[in-house]
């Protein structure tokens, strides 16, 4: 089942490891200082990097109006559910989510992200269709709406204070 408390809102996932270090730069920077090796689909090399990446956006979560059932029978390839409720790597996911108002002018839908892959052709590079969308440029801390840690072990949400 999917959780509820994701519904509607516009999200970006990471680490507690990596949050840390969005806290201390103050954003989410679409390259972070971390190995390639532990970013997601990064193994085939840069021409098979996530489409996101290869736009220099980062990659955010859209689940307004998402209805989990009806999405994965008409995109059965996409890999949401790596990263819902929490990334199947790690033992708890800290979930960001973004005020839309506050991010319209650096962001892609993930509509006119679906025609840029298709148009640009860049079917060499993953995208989960429709629920994956971007920002293009640097993402401060202050556009963050609120701030959830998903504890693996306990299998529950708790709202965690960045102030």
């Amino acid at each position: 089942m999917f959780p509820s408390i994701l519904l509607g809102g516009l999200w970006h996932s990471t680490s507690v490891e990596r949050f840390k270090g969005i806290i201390g730069l103050g954003a989410i920077v679409s390259e972070p200082d971390i190995p390639a090796s532990e970013r997601w689909g990064t193994n085939q090399g840069e021409k098979h990097y996530p489409l996101v990446r290869s736009l220099g956006g980062i990659s955010l979560f859209d689940f307004n109006g998402f209805e989990p059932e009806v999405y994965s029978k008409k995109y059965p390839a996409s890999s949401w559910g790596s990263f819902v409720p929490g990334h199947t790597k790690w033992t708890d996911t800290i979930w960001m989510e973004i005020d839309r108002s506050a991010v319209k002018e650096n962001f892609i839908s993930g509509e006119d992200l679906l025609k840029i892959w298709h148009e640009k052709e860049m079917y060499g590079h993953p995208i989960m269709p429709i629920i994956e969308c971007a920002h293009i440029g640097e993402l401060s801390t202050n556009k963050f709406k609120r701030v959830l840690l998903y504890e693996g072990n306990s299998k529950k949400y708790k709202r965690i204070n960045i102030a």
